[in-house]
């Protein structure tokens, strides 16, 4: 019998028990074994980049979802993540606090390929809703208009009291 050169260690992908190459199933678990990796993944970053489906990060980004604070966008981007949707969070337009680096909402963006894996991911997921109105990201124009006129008449209301308090 000829003598078999150096074989890497298998081990159990799910309990991590260390085995011979003789062995093909862990005893325990009954999977089985894989290769032990030599390097595993050196940083978080690294790990998290591994996991990502090359196909879904071509174009520009673009918004998908919307967050109240730093911890729900996070948890919308692990989601994505682990369906192998690459995503970014920004600061949504107009919040800037730099006292409190964790509030104010976000905004979830993915690459353009990718966008319709992540709705249907956080449809699934009930992150967001098809049906509610601004669930494409934008305002509807009447809503607009009447939070404007809305804003003026508080603004001219409180300008009159004013000079209602002046004389």
């Amino acid at each position: 019998m000829a003598e078999r050169v150096h074989e890497p260690p298998l081990v159990c992908p799910e309990c991590g028990t260390r085995f011979t190459g003789s062995e093909r199933f862990c005893a325990r678990c009954h999977l089985p074994l894989v290769i032990d990796a030599i390097d595993p993944p050196a940083t978080e970053r690294h790990a998290r980049a591994r996991k990502v489906k090359p196909q879904l990060t071509e174009g520009e980004l673009v918004k998908v979802a919307w967050a109240r604070n730093q911890s729900e966008a996070e948890f919308i981007q692990g989601l994505l993540l682990e369906e192998g949707v690459p995503s970014l969070l920004r600061r949504s337009a107009g919040f800037d606090v730099p006292d409190f680096l964790a509030a104010g909402p976000r905004d979830v963006l993915v690459p353009v390929s990718g966008l319709d894996a992540a709705r249907e991911i956080l449809l699934q997921a009930e992150v967001i809703d098809e049906t509610a109105p601004g669930a494409d990201g934008r305002v509807a124009p009447r809503r607009l208009l009447a939070g404007l006129l809305l804003a003026l008449a508080v603004g001219a209301l409180v300008i009159w009291l004013i000079s209602l308090a002046i004389h």
